[in-house]
């Protein structure tokens, strides 16, 4: 007596109607017979990259401002004091002078990460402020590449604030067009980070903790330099 299992039952049948599915595809090749116009980086349509960027951004609950140049150590300081960071704020070794001498001249300590500061020293200063590497408009994410206007991932990850500074010009439509951006940085062996709003988590009964995995808030500054 033959037995036929329940799977290769079930099995017959799949590729049953895979073939009648497939009848009418006559190239084998994949490619040749779906071809897709579309090329890698080269981004989406979007009527407005920025203003996209600025929607989703704040629908994460961060805070964001758009400014002159001109305005960036005034936006920085403001950005600093609305988050709450009263005493200190770390930054990367490149971070645009103007900015820093603002923070300085604001009362906030400004604590130079060179030599590295320490865990302890990170967790006990109020915020972070650096620059970015790229927007993404369609996920509201921010890149960063940590060069030296960014800085070493810890420094953006323990501070319980995070002021961010990105060009209009650094924004792009999408994920792959951003990859492009930030390619050479990748090529000369720096990290990335993606940033899409303040670090949040949810446990099993869906009740949300803010700060487990990097800053608990997060204000960003678009330079409108287009």
């Amino acid at each position: 007596m033959t037995t036929i299992s329940t799977d290769s039952v079930a099995r017959t049948e799949i590729l049953s109607r895979i073939r009648r599915a497939t009848q009418d595809i006559t190239n084998p090749d994949p490619v040749a017979d779906v071809p897709i116009e579309w090329e890698y980086g080269t981004g989406i349509e979007m009527d407005d990259v920025v203003g996209t960027f600025v929607e989703k951004v704040t629908d994460y609950k961060a805070t964001v401002v758009r400014v002159k140049g001109a305005d960036v150590p005034r936006a920085v300081v403001e950005g600093l004091r609305a988050t709450g960071a009263e005493h200190s704020a770390v930054i990367p070794v490149g971070l645009d002078k103007s900015w820093v001498e603002a923070i300085g001249g604001a009362g906030i300590e400004v604590r130079l990460d060179e030599p590295q500061l320490s865990k302890k020293e990170l967790n006990e200063t109020d915020a972070v402020v650096t620059a970015s590497a790229a927007g993404i408009a369609d996920t509201g994410s921010i890149v960063l590449t940590h060069v030296e206007d960014q800085g070493r991932r810890a420094i953006t990850l323990v501070p319980d604030r995070h002021v961010c500074v990105i060009k209009a010009s650094q924004v792009v439509s999408d994920v792959p067009e951003a990859i492009q951006l930030v390619k050479p940085a990748v090529h000369d062996g720096h990290p990335l980070t993606f940033i899409s709003g303040s670090s949040a988590t949810s446990d099993i009964e869906l009740s949300r903790v803010d700060g487990v995995h990097g800053p608990r808030q997060l204000y960003v500054i678009v330079v409108d330099d287009q």
